[in-house]
């Protein structure tokens, strides 16, 4: 039977515990949506947004495995390089991946020490990497490996073609990431400036139009 590696980066939905600071982000939503609505419909408009971006914020990737699944990714390229270097020197896959762990450590080394482990033990190749394909960014290297072991294609050609993949997935989270950090500091500029504006320049709006349509 498979065991999971231990600390595995689990990729299944579930809610968390919202921090200090995203609640006050979530209350800061809320006062927003009252003052740009107003009076009772306001409230309620306001309870709702707080509501729901506060479970929005419960479903999100803790930042921890967040960093971790972005480590994974880009060590992966490297760890892939150091294997296939490895095991064209003649090392077996055991000394490759014991190598590669010391060289590579973070979240990915345990990983692939758990697999040599594994493989010390006696267990099948293509079960021991099945096991990590469970997490998405370790799912490819689980089934390159796998097929790898079941196949017999020589496994240092099939991780030089995950090396290069993954260095394009590295690339794509490196710039994700880049436009996440703008974005995050934009956000508070924009909850600091949005309730000003609304007083100051749609409220008095609206009040002269009002005063206009109801006044003779």
């Amino acid at each position: 039977m498979n065991v999971a590696p231990p600390g595995a980066i689990r990729e299944t939905a579930g809610k968390r515990r919202p921090s200090r600071q995203e609640t006050m982000i979530c209350a800061a939503i809320g006062v927003t949506v009252f003052l740009l609505v107003g009076a009772v419909p306001g409230a309620v408009a306001g309870a709702a947004g707080f509501g729901f971006t506060l479970e929005v914020i419960r479903r999100r990737e803790p930042p921890r495995l967040r960093r971790e699944r972005e480590r994974t990714v880009a060590d992966l390229p490297l760890a892939a390089d150091l294997m296939v270097a490895c095991l064209r020197a003649g090392q077996p896959i055991t000394g490759a991946l014991d190598i590669t762990v010391e060289a590579v450590g973070g979240p990915l080394g345990d990983r692939l020490a758990w697999v040599s482990g594994q493989l010390r033990l006696g267990a099948a190749p293509e079960d021991a990497w099945r096991s990590l394909a469970a997490e998405r960014s370790l799912a490819p290297l689980a089934r390159t490996m796998g097929r790898a072991a079941l196949s017999g294609a020589p496994v240092a050609d099939v991780l030089t073609r995950l090396a290069d993949d993954s260095r394009y997935a590295a690339r794509a989270v490196s710039t994700a990431a880049a436009r996440r950090v703008g974005v995050q500091a934009v956000a508070p500029l924009g909850l600091c400036f949005l309730p000003a504006f609304v007083l100051l320049g749609i409220i008095p709006t609206v009040a002269g139009l009002a005063g206009d349509v109801l006044l003779p």
